[in-house]
């Protein structure tokens, strides 16, 4: 007779006491689930009566048979009997909860368990959950409530606003990590050395460098990676390739941060000289290096060199081409006017095109006015953001079908498109001073306006015309050149030059890319003023130095 039986027959001759004994035997037995169907037998043809200690091992033949379901009627139950503060329960109803992803009901587990418990650990579970999924904010209120912080929580809010592109939050997190007395270790290094990268933020980035080698910090290749990203990405090339050429090579990610640095600031040639270097010591290149590779050939206008690095990925890697190796050959082909032979190649790719790729070739149908072709495009894109609808608005106005432009505009609003909003910084003082077009919230205001004035004048003396065509509505002359004057790059560079002495290099971010009028004007002014400016775009780095570009005008 078995066991489920004999209780049926004989209620009674099983004292609830053993009962816990016969759960325990059953997940002994690595049978959990046998163990859940035992205790709704006991509950059911028996006096059994559950105590903390049954609830605690149901609990754990949920966890090891993934019955969320089961441990949710027990939460129930708990809550109706008043265990579910219990020491021995919560934490692994709390942990079946992480493990499936439902951290709200976590988190009220966890106030709970901070009546009795600092222990880091919980707390870095629900950091972990929140951070996940995204939700910064609700991680952070963990944080702040979290009586103990080891390293652990530190690093993950670090890295979770990185991902979530709070930059500067990341950067304020580490120096607090800092002062707690906690010693960074190398995943915090790496997260914040990520974040001055990304945000352009060279002062501080300088700073952590600096603060890794007092520590002593020992570097491996993700540091070293990490530093070289860094110096590349704030404007620093010269200081990457220092540090490029004194370290371990040994790993293919510092070779593929040098050369997307070199790719970045457009030096194709350097760029081809890193790879051939790169094969003489015998490391392969991965699909990160060709989509670096690719990119300089982009930027740079070697169409026949993208073909050839195109084609020996496949011949000698045996690397698949991915969508984002597709999408730095066509952007080679569009931004070389050759737009036919980028749109066969689209049309030909072995995966789907996303909108990145249909983008570069819409944005190549503004710059040479291919009108027909830019319509095309715009109908392929599944998804449309206030970037395509301004270029799509720039290809009509520069054709004068000023209906069409506005047309697109009119889209726009019906979908409730918002524009995005063009954002220019510097770093100045020790402080991040951020202008948007027009912007007049600047505490120097005033003065700003009257040096971007004169520089403006001056640049005109020197030759500089307003590329009015590019302003998408059908107004005035006087009106477009005005829309052009106060665009935030150009405040950007105002605010540099009222606040730094004559000589000193200047050095300019966008979160977009950086217009044609605002390229021509720099080139003027840098030879006006006889000072260099740097200006990171959301795709590369312009030097202007005595009224030429690094870019040579192929952006």
């Amino acid at each position: 007779m078995s066991y489920t039986s004999c209780l049926k027959k004989h209620p009674y001759r099983i004292f609830f006491r053993y009962g816990n004994s016969i759960l325990r035997a059953s997940l002994e037995k690595g049978s959990p689930q046998k163990s859940l169907m035992d205790y709704s037998t006991l509950l059911h043809f028996t006096a059994f009566c559950p105590d903390y200690r049954t609830y605690a091992l149901l609990l754990r033949a949920c966890a090891k048979c993934s019955d969320l379901y089961a441990a949710m009627e027990i939460h129930c139950h708990l809550t109706k009997v008043g265990l579910l503060s219990n020491q021995h329960i919560t934490p692994p109803l709390f942990k079946l909860y992480i493990a499936h992803d439902h951290v709200l009901e976590a988190r009220e587990l966890f106030w709970s368990m901070l009546e009795w418990s600092t222990d880091p650990f919980h707390g870095n579970l629900m950091l972990m959950g929140f951070l996940k999924t995204g939700q910064l904010d609700k991680a952070y209120h963990i944080f702040k409530r979290m009586p103990v912080k080891d390293l652990v929580s530190w690093n993950s809010m670090i890295a979770g606003a990185v991902r979530s592109s709070h930059l500067k939050e990341a950067m304020n997190i580490f120096s607090r990590l800092v002062s707690s007395g906690l010693v960074p270790d190398c995943f915090s290094f790496s997260s914040v050395l990520s974040a001055c990268a990304r945000a352009g933020a060279r002062r501080y980035g300088v700073w952590v460098h600096h603060l890794m080698t007092e520590l002593g910090v020992e570097m491996n290749h993700i540091l070293t990676s990490a530093l070289v990203d860094m110096y590349a990405k704030c404007g620093r090339i010269d200081v990457a390739t220092e540090i490029f050429n004194k370290v371990k090579r040994n790993h293919i990610s510092v070779w593929n941060a040098m050369i997307s640095g070199l790719a970045s600031h457009g030096l194709g040639s350097d760029v081809v000289i890193l790879f051939h270097k790169l094969k003489s010591e015998e490391l392969v290149p991965d699909g990160v290096t060709f989509v670096a590779l690719l990119t300089a050939c982009s930027h740079c206008g070697m169409v026949e060199e993208a073909h050839q690095y195109f084609r020996s990925m496949t011949t000698e890697y045996s690397i698949t081409p991915e969508v984002e190796h597709y999408g730095a050959l066509v952007d080679t082909l569009s931004r070389a006017g050759l737009l036919d032979e980028a749109y066969k190649l689209v049309m030909s790719m072995n995966v789907k095109p996303d909108v990145v790729i249909w983008r570069a070739l819409l944005s190549a149908c503004r710059r040479y006015r291919q009108t027909k072709l830019g319509e095309v495009t715009i109908e392929h894109m599944a998804c449309h953001g206030s970037g395509d609808y301004t270029l799509l608005s720039n290809i009509y106005s520069s054709a004068n079908r000023w209906n069409d432009s506005e047309e697109v505009w009119k889209q726009r609003k019906q979908k409730k498109i918002r524009k995005s909003k063009g954002l220019s910084w510097v770093e100045l003082g020790g402080s991040t001073h951020e202008f948007k077009a027009g912007d007049r919230s600047h505490p120097d205001t005033e003065d700003i306006y009257l040096v971007l004035h004169g520089l403006c004048k001056r640049a005109k003396v020197e030759g500089y015309s307003p590329l009015t065509e590019l302003v998408t509505k059908d107004v005035s002359e006087e009106e477009r050149e005005e829309n052009l004057t106060f665009h935030s790059e150009k405040l950007a560079v105002a605010y540099s030059v009222l606040k730094t002495g004559p000589g000193t290099e200047i050095m300019v971010s966008k979160n977009l890319q950086i217009c044609s009028d605002c390229h021509e004007w720099m080139k003027i002014i840098s030879k006006v003023l006889c000072r260099v400016i740097i200006m990171r775009d959301r795709i590369r780095f312009h030097r202007f130095e005595r009224g030429c570009c690094s870019c040579k005008d192929y952006w």
